[in-house]
């Protein structure tokens, strides 16, 4: 019998991209779950696999990129999907894409509803999941006075958001905090709790926290939210496809993301989730006739734009399902155990999550050595190291986000944590430190 290895070997001398080409997809879904009967977290460590996965992919290699959070690279194969569908629209772009091209984006609609486990009747594709989020944001009627809460971590282009409706439309923003690192997770449900009142109409709360990687328990807000009365947006931004949830496990009725993000999809697509019985409650963010009041494709009215954009997400759906949630996620926080094990012996090293909960967080982190800047270890870092990563500031807490991704190698991550323990170390000199006049 042929083992496990040996296919994995053979589909990488085959050619870079064997395991998750198109042509080939079909084949590995079906041996992979006989293939791998062992634990995910066991997968996570086999280099074989994960050395056919980082091939998928056409990168840099000349400077690591622990900045996938941001955005990030897609596979060969959905570069390949868009470059072609751009070539066949430019044939004749009215007949080809608004004949051919625009009614396939039904199959994109399917194949991200089947993943979201509901209805392709709840699912909008849109071209970021800011776009998704203002669609709700700018789309919920609202009356002056009307409160909606909110919290310090949130996106600040969701914030503004908000803040142009409590201009335009006289409503009040409430935002309220919770204890970085969120080590008792129901510290932040309180929080949600307390600042409600009678004027409260909308809860708007981030699944995952793009400055730290935590992940928030967004069915309790939810059920909070539901049994006041109140409506809850979910961001989704850095959640959906980064580790295993469906709509059901959080219990929401709006979720917003991108789809360029952990999902892995062409830059410039994301993805709208509206409950099929409040769909028609919402005004999309540009105009759609009265009749499709209730049809959640009133929010993907934007006028021309690039069907291949988003027909191209026809190969990230199938290598999301060639790979699977379960492996991914295990994958990335194996990767973050090679750098955390390390750094936490470190007494001037602090975690912004609970790295000992799995719960709390997946391949977003953030990171501080105390006494530097994070501005200045990130320049550091990719001037001296080759290594790209990205400074987070906040009122409450700063650090260095590290976010690598399905491509990331075992030995890029050593790499990365050899010099952070350098810059532990103090061995990175002043060109890290906070200047004493700030």
């Amino acid at each position: 019998m042929t083992s496990r290895r040996s296919v994995l070997r053979s589909l990488a001398a085959i050619g870079p991209t064997a395991l998750f080409a198109s042509d080939a997809l079909a084949a590995v879904t079906q041996w992979l779950p006989s293939t791998f009967p062992s634990p995910a977290g066991d997968v996570a460590r086999d280099e074989d696999f994960w050395m056919t996965v980082q091939q998928a992919f056409d990168v840099n290699r000349l400077i690591i990129n622990l900045n996938n959070g941001g955005v990030s690279p897609s596979p060969r194969t959905v570069q390949q999907a868009f470059r072609r569908y751009t070539e066949q629209a430019n044939n004749m772009p009215a007949y080809e894409m608004w004949r051919h091209q625009e009614p396939q984006v039904e199959t994109i609609r399917e194949g991200l509803a089947e993943i979201f486990a509901v209805s392709p009747e709840e699912i909008a594709i849109t071209r970021n999941a800011s776009e998704s989020l203002q669609t709700l944001q700018l789309g919920m009627p609202l009356e002056r006075g009307d409160e909606v809460l909110t919290t310090t971590h949130d996106y600040p282009r969701m914030i503004t958001t908000w803040d142009q409706r409590v201009r335009r439309d006289g409503i009040v923003l409430k935002k309220v905090s919770y204890p970085t690192p969120l080590m008792n997770r129901q510290d932040v449900v309180d929080a949600i709790e307390q600042g409600i009142t009678s004027r409260t109409k909308v809860i708007h709360i981030s699944h995952v926290v793009f400055l730290t990687g935590q992940i928030l328990p967004v069915r309790d807000i939810c059920r909070l939210a539901a049994k006041r009365g109140i409506r809850c947006i979910v961001d989704g931004a850095h959640a959906f496809s980064h580790f295993p949830h469906t709509q059901k496990d959080l219990e929401c009725e709006y979720y917003g993301t991108a789809l360029h993000k952990w999902f892995l999809g062409p830059i410039g697509t994301g993805m709208l989730f509206v409950k099929k019985e409040r769909i028609a409650d919402i005004w999309p963010l540009m105009a759609a006739p009265k009749e499709m009041d209730s049809n959640i494709r009133k929010f993907e009215e934007i006028g021309t734009h690039p069907a291949a954009m988003h027909n191209a997400l026809i190969e990230s759906i199938q290598f999301h399902r060639a790979l699977g949630s379960e492996r991914k996620a295990a994958r990335l926080r194996y990767l973050h155990t090679i750098w955390t094990d390390q750094l936490e012996k470190y007494d001037n090293v602090a975690f912004l999550t609970n790295i000992k909960d799995d719960e709390n967080q997946c391949g977003l982190r953030l990171v501080h050595i105390e006494g530097t800047d994070p501005g200045k270890v990130s320049s550091y870092l990719l001037d001296k190291h080759r290594i790209f990563t990205v400074s987070i500031g906040h009122e409450d807490f700063k650090g260095l986000r590290v976010a690598p991704s399905v491509y990331t190698t075992t030995q890029e991550m050593e790499r990365f944590a050899k010099a952070m323990m350098m810059i532990a170390r103090g061995e990175a000199g002043s060109a890290v430190l906070v200047d004493a006049k700030s």
